[in-house]
């Protein structure tokens, strides 16, 4: 199901090729959603609720059920197949088919599969729901590792301009021209360039756990990911991305609302199949039966023999008065000559009127009222959810916005300054500990920079998905 659900979405890809291919976000989204823990658990789910709908379905086709029973009776008894007592020892045999159907149970069965069929619905819309959530922090932490990506390379390049102006300034010092506490410096600054280095790495390679985690991918195993350039990310205009028309698009896209709108239609045919409970029901019912029994004894015939019950005299003569005895002849009667002479068959029709049974059926009715309330507020209580997440989002993208432009500004400034604090220096107007101080203004910058760039793609792209259109890098 969930696979189906997937369609042309990834396979799944053997770890021994992580590091052979670079992971783009559409490819780590695919695998995500086939493998991630909290979809395979919402996919489980889902056939539940198949099974659930194909159960409610057959609950309105006619039963059908056979007992064959074999076994042997002792002492006084009834001997099956004459319904007279015995007291011979007998085995026996003894075969039932019955079963029956509902007539008219006021549309019980029916809304129990409308229930039945409005909660697989819901099971497979719950499964859309767990596959965006699990996109949508899939795309986070990409964004993550793209950003300490990013924060990597511009601390290398500030080591390799340290590590330059150290190559420099040693000269000057060996040559007279400057003090050793120039080159000091330097070398201090190049041990903190080290160690930002080290931690952007070390973000890095956490940020990638943490996306392995989410992609329940071995943590041991090789993994490296594509790093398309930041600036071609698509990015729709923030004037299309207004939160109260993101929000009424929402209301019909998102999959936690079509699973609120499905419990609901399936918690009101519940209540109408629970109070059908409550009525009178007409059913059929019908039995087939047979029975076998190795003692009982047919009659096959007959032997005559003749008995003198008394003498007559005719005419002086004597002459014997005999009456024939007819001597019945029995064997076994042959298995399925008892099969065929025991057939029985029984078909009716029957009215069950519920009286008193602890008031189980009222509660259960009184009970899924309760639970459609419960829906209807759990409803309610999401859309306010959502609405307050959208106007949320929105301004957070924004504020990211504003920071984003301020700190475009900003590394430009901090450029300007340190390219003029590099030129006074090369002159000898301008300490090495002042140039330091405008090179760090510059990293901190840059780097902030790429915090806020990546942010704002990020908070862009939930608005996105709010509205509908997935995650798309």
């Amino acid at each position: 199901m969930l696979k189906r659900f997937l369609g042309i979405l990834l396979i799944t890809v053997p770890a021994s090729l992580f590091a052979q291919e670079k992971w783009d976000l559409r490819r780590l989204v695919g695998y995500a959603m086939i493998n991630n823990i909290s979809v395979k658990q919402a996919d489980v789910q889902a056939r539940i609720a198949a099974l659930q709908l194909k159960q409610a379905k057959l609950n309105q086709w006619p039963t059908a059920s056979f007992t064959g029973n074999v076994g042997e009776q002792f002492g006084r008894s009834i001997d099956p197949t004459t319904n007279q007592f015995t007291t011979t020892n007998f085995f026996f045999n003894q075969y039932q088919l019955q079963g029956g159907a509902q007539i008219y149970n006021w549309g019980r069965l029916k809304n129990a599969q409308a229930a039945a069929d409005f909660n697989a619905k819901a099971a497979l819309a719950d499964i859309e729901r767990a596959a965006n959530d699990i996109a949508l922090n899939v795309a986070s932490y990409y964004l993550n590792v793209l950003a300490s990506n990013e924060q990597i390379k511009i601390n290398e390049v500030q080591i390799a301009q340290t590590k330059a102006q150290y190559d420099v300034t040693k000269k000057k010092v060996d040559a007279g021209a400057l003090p050793e506490l120039n080159l000091a410096e330097l070398e201090s600054q190049l041990a903190t360039d080290s160690s930002n280095l080290i931690t952007s790495r070390t973000n890095f390679e956490q940020n990638v756990l943490y996306l392995k985690a989410l992609l329940n991918i071995d943590m041991a195993a090789p993994f490296d990911v594509a790093t398309p350039a930041v600036e071609s990310i698509p990015l729709e205009p923030i004037a299309e991305l207004q939160p109260d028309l993101v929000y009424k698009l929402a209301l019909t896209t998102q999959p936690q609302q079509k699973v609120n709108e499905l419990r609901l239609k399936s918690a009101e045919k519940t209540i109408k199949s629970n109070r059908a409970l409550m009525y009178p029901s007409i059913s059929a019912f019908y039995s087939l039966g047979t029975t076998y029994n190795n003692q009982n004894f047919g009659l096959t015939g007959y032997t005559i023999s003749n008995d003198t019950v008394g003498k007559v005299t005719i005419g002086g003569i004597d002459y014997g008065v005999v009456s024939p005895i007819y001597n019945p002849l029995y064997s076994k009667t042959k298995f399925f000559k008892q099969i065929d002479a025991n057939f029985n068959q029984s078909v009716g029709i029957g009215l069950t009127i519920p009286i008193f049974n602890n008031g189980s059926y009222r509660l259960n009715y009184e009970r899924s009222k309760l639970d459609l309330k419960n829906l209807q507020l759990q409803k309610e209580q999401s859309d306010q959810t959502l609405q307050s997440n959208i106007y949320n989002a929105y301004a957070n993208a924004m504020a990211s916005l504003q920071k984003y432009n301020a700190g475009i500004k900003s590394v430009a400034s901090a450029q300007k300054a340190y390219d003029f604090a590099s030129k006074r220096y090369e002159v000898g107007l301008l300490s090495t500990i002042d140039l330091l101080t405008n090179q760090n203004n510059l990293q901190r910058a840059k780097l902030q920079q790429v915090a806020n760039q990546y942010d704002y793609v990020f908070k862009m792209k939930v608005l996105e998905f709010y509205k509908g259109q997935g995650i798309k890098l």
